[in-house]
């Protein structure tokens, strides 16, 4: 552990959350936001589902622990969604186990701490053809479609208005982009950068407009060691220095 502590934000989930560091992903665009604003934490696992998380919760969110996130962004669904598979092995969560799986996980995150939020991202689509392009022989049965994503995606919602916790509809908010099924994945599953930008761009929403005191919108939050220097490079007065701990002139995007 470095100092000083930083609120902890934890995105905790399956592929989609295991690779939000790659390919200009949503999780490093997160942590270049929060830089000096807060940890962004990765918890992210491949190939799990609901079932294989909840196993392990207590684990990786223990109820003792001296400090305890300020915000955990959960997403499965995408495994649980696929097609059983005849062996009985597989990923495959049935709609109602996968529902109270997620009632399991938002209880237990939000027992953690009275300070510690939450936000649920549902499943998002996928491109059907460009997964059936990119299938292996080493795999049988795989049975992954649109259809399935949008009934799992539908549930996760509904579960979260009904427990009052905040979640991303990704299966609509990605699909509002004409062009979502070419430019949003790298293999029809996986969120590229222009996917992930939906994901971000969606997150900063729920956090800019929820009522959760502390705000934890980056623009409310405070910046580590924001305070002038004289070391800082000079200003033309010659008089002051230029302070930039909050320049974001060098992004990209101009994140609200």
């Amino acid at each position: 552990m470095v100092g000083p502590q930083r609120p902890q934000f934890v995105v905790f989930g399956s592929s989609i959350v295991q690779l939000c560091f790659s390919n200009g992903g949503w999780g490093a665009i997160l942590a270049d936001i929060y830089a000096r604003k807060a940890d962004i934490l990765l918890r992210g696992y491949y190939g799990w589902n609901s079932r294989r998380a909840i196993q392990v919760l207590d684990k990786i969110f223990p109820k003792d622990a001296a400090t305890q996130p300020s915000l955990v962004i959960v997403y499965f669904g995408g495994n649980d969604s696929m097609g059983p598979h005849s062996s009985g092995l597989g990923p495959h969560v049935p709609l109602p186990e996968y529902i109270e799986n997620m009632r399991k996980i938002a209880l237990h995150l939000k027992s953690l701490s009275d300070t510690t939020r939450v936000i649920f991202l549902s499943c998002p689509p996928v491109n059907e053809a460009k997964v059936q392009e990119n299938t292996s022989k080493i795999f049988s049965e795989l049975v992954r479609t649109n259809e399935l994503c949008r009934s799992y995606s539908e549930a996760c919602v509904e579960l979260c208005r009904e427990m009052g916790v905040k979640v991303v509809d990704l299966w609509t908010a990605i699909q509002r982009r004409d062009d979502w099924s070419t430019a949003c994945f790298t293999d029809g599953v996986h969120l590229s950068a222009e996917g992930s930008k939906v994901v971000v761009a969606e997150i900063l929403k729920v956090l800019k407009e929820s009522e959760w005191e502390p705000c934890l919108h980056w623009k409310s939050m405070p910046t580590e060691f924001g305070e002038d220097s004289p070391y800082y490079l000079a200003a033309n007065d010659g008089k002051t220095t230029l302070n930039p701990s909050d320049w974001t002139f060098y992004r990209e995007i101009q994140w609200d």
